[in-house]
């Protein structure tokens, strides 16, 4: 099986070369696929991120390496912020984000408070109208946190009105997968990026015609305050046209550029009611913000630096700023138009150019891809990577699923040098 995946990904290579998706052969740092490792279990890596602004301390929610993820012990940060509260109701904390400038440990959480929609329901429909946003900070590296609350706009909001646009019972607020991270921007403010569900003119989610939630992106942007807790504004939504992706944008992933400017990349999608043969373009959208992300550029579809178009599914992505100043990032594009959500394979990593905020074409590597006899419903998606403060590599762990909700666990190590 290794050798004929092998073959199989060496073909691919080639057809995505012609596609547009050819390995670099300029003078620029080659990225490379250092490492896959099949595991026979979760890697304790997949959901864990730094606790400090330097060294190597690292955590999860259940456990704590003080060796680069070498070894583990088991800790719950307290207080246990998720035990004891009423049957149902969901706390689910993303990776932590440390504030490079103040040491801050950031955590946001997906919150649902639905005593009546059992917890062991993935993805329930409420999601879409009760879903909120919820935080906590801690200053001793995730040790102890100092609070749990929710993020409610200053001004005239409270709990059940947290938002401007947003009504809990409604609609809804909520990241999307693990690449939605915060970002510090240089005027100092924390941008957490966001999808929200949206009301039509009588009160009800707007859909749009396409039979499936619509979602907006927006940017919560907090201001740090004297006891550690954040003032929270919103930007202007980025707005999509439901004439060109089905169920809006979301999932965003944000970076901020040498020059100021900030690069959104979201998902979209096609099909569904309004696309049934799949006649619209599969894309990522991207938006870029010139004032510290309060306000937009209209979507537009992503593209290489070149000029030229590629197919990518409804699917996450990840951009990640790296330490030595390049930015990249990890995805899935497809050599012909995807439908909806597939094929998610391959999954693809590439270097974004900082001038045009494009991707570069000639950079783009494959880390894995679907082989001969696996099913066409490989997803190679829904990940968390982040930079190996040691060796400089993007580490990936992550999860090849096949239909079957078969789990393949796996080690990715990228080299950017």
């Amino acid at each position: 099986m290794k050798t004929s995946c092998t073959l199989f990904a060496g073909l691919m290579l080639a057809m995505m070369a012609t596609a547009g998706l050819a390995e670099p052969e300029s003078a620029r740092p080659r990225l490379s696929l250092k490492e896959k490792t099949l595991l026979k279990e979760p890697s304790p890596l997949r959901s864990a991120f730094y606790v400090n602004k330097t060294g190597l301390e690292m955590m999860n929610f259940w456990s704590r390496s003080v060796d680069n993820g070498r070894t583990w012990v088991s800790q719950v940060p307290q207080p246990d912020f998720n035990s004891g509260l009423p049957k149902n109701f969901r706390r689910a904390p993303y990776p932590g984000f440390v504030d490079p400038v103040n040491g801050a440990l950031l955590t946001v959480v997906f919150a649902l408070d639905r005593p009546d929609v059992e917890s062991t329901v993935v993805e329930p429909k409420e999601t879409g109208t009760d879903s909120y946003i919820r935080y906590r900070v801690s200053l001793d590296g995730g040790k102890n946190f100092l609070f749990d609350e929710p993020v409610i706009q200053e001004g005239v909001y409270d709990f059940k009105h947290p938002l401007e646009g947003l009504y809990l019972g409604k609609n809804a607020i909520f990241l999307g997968d693990m690449g939605c991270r915060p970002i510090r921007t240089r005027q100092g403010n924390i941008i957490v990026p966001t999808q929200m569900t949206i009301l039509n003119g009588d009160g009800a989610l707007e859909n749009f015609g396409s039979g499936w939630d619509y979602y907006h992106c927006l940017m919560l942007i907090g201001t740090w305050k004297e006891d550690h807790r954040l003032t929270w504004k919103v930007s202007e939504p980025i707005a999509a046209d439901p004439n060109r992706t089905v169920r809006g944008l979301y999932e965003p992933t944000l970076a901020e550029m040498p020059d100021g400017r900030i690069l959104c990349v979201m998902r979209g999608s096609n099909g569904l009611k309004k696309d049934p043969n799949h006649d619209w373009p599969s894309r990522k959208w991207y938006a870029i913000s010139t004032d510290g992300g309060f306000h937009w550029s209209n979507p537009e579809a992503w593209h290489y630096e070149n000029g030229k178009d590629f197919f990518s599914p409804s699917s996450m992505s990840q951009i990640i700023q790296h330490s030595n100043g390049r930015y990249f990032w990890i995805g899935n594009i497809s050599p012909v138009n995807a439908q909806e959500n597939a094929p998610r394979w391959p999954l693809v990593m590439g270097e974004i150019d900082p001038a045009s905020l494009m991707l570069i074409e000639d950079s783009v590597i494959t880390i894995d891809t679907r082989c001969p006899e696996e099913p066409e419903g490989l997803q190679l998606s829904n990940f968390y990577a982040f930079e190996d403060r040691e060796t400089g590599d993007i580490v990936l762990p992550t999860q090849r699923w096949k239909p079957g909700d078969i789990n393949e666990w796996v080690f990715y190590r990228m080299g950017v040098k």
